[in-house]
């Protein structure tokens, strides 16, 4: 298990993993009041924390099952993506894809962070690619099964 430093700015617990084998932790709302999200309606929903990721890794946020079956409510730019140099707060873009009104509540659970380990890859110029048995086929391209 890593070492991720973490400044809490804002009122709520830190995350943790809910259960040993859990992928995520859950980020929860840091709000002075609730917002409610408007069918189609996007925001930006503050969770007070900022992290000091190592080098080499990714903090991912994604949706919560629960409040995507439930509410229609996602995280737009799944999985965004928190970089190794950043320190700013981590805020969650929602939208509601519902048809009703939802009310994000302060400490409501409001998506899931995940820490990966990626790579950097070094981009070499050719002028071409090998062969392979797909080949140029776009989406869809090998059928369903």
């Amino acid at each position: 298990m890593i070492k991720i430093k973490v400044v809490n700015s804002g009122h709520q617990q830190l995350p943790a993993y809910a259960t040993p084998q859990s992928a995520g932790m859950d980020l929860r709302a840091n709000l002075s009041e609730p917002i409610t999200l408007h069918p189609m309606e996007r925001r930006l929903i503050p969770t007070g924390l900022h992290i000091a990721l190592p080098e080499g890794y990714e903090a991912q946020v994604r949706p919560r099952s629960g409040l995507a079956l439930k509410h229609g409510l996602t995280v737009l730019n799944t999985p965004g993506t928190i970089d190794a140099d950043y320190r700013g707060e981590i805020g969650v873009v929602l939208i509601n894809l519902s048809q009703e009104d939802f009310v994000v509540n302060d400490g409501e659970r409001i998506a899931q962070m995940v820490i990966a380990r990626c790579e950097q890859g070094d981009l070499i110029s050719v002028d071409v690619l090998d062969e392979t048995e797909r080949g140029e086929g776009g989406y869809g391209h090998t059928g369903v099964k």
